[in-house]
């Protein structure tokens, strides 16, 4: 008798909460708006996701284009950035910089190196038509020369180091393996970065001293038809066509942008929000500049090393030729001979003057 009553309770207990669990069921749920990043979007976004939920349950689309928006959604944190939930241009900037860039920049580069070695094994140094006078006339004073020296230095390190960082992984890790090549790019990455404000002072200051005598003249459009002296003989001043074509394109256009570029990823403009599509344009600017130059600087320095002989002169000891001064920069000499230009430029007594001279000395 007791175990039948036992089981009549039993039985009775079930049916209740069964007979519960059929009665809310029936009960209508109450209508609560799910809390998701459209809610917070004022307009179209999450009309559209509402609309769409009545014609097709279940299908978020219009919420996923929005979060796939690069759209800043709210978020109650200071990282105002976190609200971008998928940063699509990410994708868009790795594909461009690892395809585009480093693909048609590193054979720039490479068609850039072959030209200039096929043109100096084809046609060879410009050689001097006179035999040296011996008699020295003064070509950079000793600041313009420490302050050129200090730029090329600087920019060679950024460029070796920007050409790791960008084909490293492309080229060498394969050979060195991860963890060099993690170890390497540290350091490379942390030089690049300190270099890159000591490059810009220096074009800052270079523009400085030079600009003066890279304004056109009268006879660069004769040299440039010239081709600088390959279809004929034609004075320059004391810059050339060819040099200030590079002194105003090369160095203080391309200069300029790949220095700004790199103050922006260097994070150190004030005021600049720091968001990542600021950061990902800067890069590819960055980088586009940067190839530019190095291919600029690449004809430049073999124009004044091994392409012309006599022109490294000027920038080590601060003095060229007479002959070289003659057949280069006639217009120049004819200047400082009829009194036009002082023959020096840089008093002996200055301070300054001396200073970089015994800097110059010890690295030239």
């Amino acid at each position: 008798m007791n175990h039948f009553k036992q089981l009549l309770a039993s039985f009775m207990v079930v049916f209740v909460c069964l007979m519960s669990g059929f009665a809310h069921a029936q009960t209508p749920a109450p209508q609560v708006e799910s809390a998701n990043i459209m809610d917070v979007e004022k307009g179209s976004d999450a009309n559209a996701q509402r609309e769409r939920a009545k014609t097709q349950p279940g299908n978020n689309a219009p919420m996923w284009r929005a979060v796939n928006s690069d759209q800043a959604h709210y978020v109650s944190i200071p990282n105002k950035e976190a609200g971008v939930l998928i940063q699509k241009s990410g994708q868009e900037w790795r594909l461009l910089r690892n395809g585009v860039i480093t693909v048609f920049g590193g054979w720039l580069i490479v068609l850039a190196a072959s030209g200039i070695a096929l043109l100096y094994f084809m046609k060879g140094p410009i050689k001097l038509n006179e035999a040296p006078t011996g008699r020295k006339i003064e070509r950079f004073t000793a600041l313009e020369r420490l302050v050129h020296w200090t730029m090329a230095y600087s920019f060679v390190t950024l460029a070796i180091t920007g050409l790791f960082i960008l084909f490293g992984k492309h080229f060498l890790m394969p050979i060195i393996g991860h963890t060099v090549h993690g170890i390497i790019l540290f350091i490379f990455k942390n030089v690049h970065n300190i270099l890159g404000p000591l490059f810009t002072v220096c074009i800052v200051v270079f523009f400085v001293l030079v600009v003066k005598d890279n304004l056109p003249q009268k006879g660069d459009w004769a040299w440039l038809k010239s081709g600088g002296g390959i279809f004929g003989h034609v004075d320059a001043a004391r810059f050339n066509a060819g040099e200030k074509i590079y002194f105003w394109l090369g160095m203080t256009a391309l200069g300029t942008i790949v220095a700004a570029s790199g103050w922006v990823l260097d994070m150190i403009v004030p005021g600049l929000e720091y968001w990542r599509g600021t950061m990902q344009i800067a890069n590819i600017v960055h980088l586009v500049s940067a190839l530019l130059i190095i291919v600029f600087v690449m004809g430049h320095i073999y124009i004044g090393t091994i392409g012309t002989e006599g022109a490294i002169d000027g920038m080590k000891t601060g003095y060229c030729d007479e002959s070289w001064a003659r057949q280069h920069h006639g217009i120049w000499l004819d200047d400082i001979n009829s009194g036009k230009i002082p023959a020096s430029r840089e008093p002996e007594n200055a301070p300054l003057s001396n200073i970089a001279k015994k800097i110059v000395r010890t690295t030239t």
